[in-house]
């Protein structure tokens, strides 16, 4: 893990303006993206250079540590075109459950949201929230990880495969309850830039 550390930290330190302007134009600001740790690929580790000019997101454990790292493309371009993924993975890498710290730190509610950027506004605006990257990236043994809270709320995206994921985890986890967006909402990112915290928590309601 040390050398993900250490990857973490360069990274970090080599933020472009660029990049800051695109996460502040998905509503991560500058607390945002230190709190996670973003960071930019300018100068690959080893096995990473395939990345190079990528955003870096760290998969942190409860004490800020990186465990693992995803990484997006910052180019708004057709990605299979120049043979990647906007989010990719490094291989052989196990999925994991991004920014597990909000279970520790979350009293009895907590937020499953589908991608890692949800995940960000809705820690941003005070609800403690996890990610499961991906509709079909939620486990049986994921159940554990979310058990004793309350109440859990699922945040699928408004299309066929938000629901799947809003339907796995609901049968799966007792106390748990989708969060239904409409398609003028777009996902949670969306629907924050839009109305801000209060539509999130409209959302929430259920209004």
């Amino acid at each position: 893990m040390a050398e993900l550390e250490a990857a973490t930290v360069a990274y970090q330190a080599a933020v472009t303006p660029e990049a800051v302007a695109i996460l502040k134009a998905r509503g991560i600001e500058r607390a945002e993206a230190t709190g996670f740790r973003l960071g930019v690929v300018a100068d690959p580790f080893p096995g990473h250079e395939k990345f190079r000019g990528f955003l870096s997101i760290p998969y942190l454990d409860h004490t800020g540590h990186p465990l693992s790292m995803r990484f997006r493309c910052l180019q708004e371009h057709v990605h299979r075109d120049f043979g990647h993924g906007k989010y990719m993975s490094l291989k052989d890498e196990p999925a994991r459950v991004f920014n597990i710290g909000a279970i520790h730190r979350a009293d009895d509610e907590l937020h499953i949201a589908e991608g890692e950027f949800d995940s960000m506004i809705l820690n941003k605006v005070g609800m403690p929230a996890i990610a499961i990257p991906g509709a079909q990236g939620w486990s049986s043994h994921h159940r554990r990880m979310v058990a004793g809270f309350s109440k859990v709320y699922v945040w699928g995206d408004p299309d066929e495969a938000g629901s799947e994921f809003i339907g796995k985890v609901t049968r799966a986890v007792r106390n748990a309850v989708g969060v239904r967006l409409l398609k003028a909402d777009g996902d949670v990112t969306e629907l924050y830039l839009k109305g801000g915290v209060a539509a999130l928590r409209a959302r929430k309601r259920g209004e």
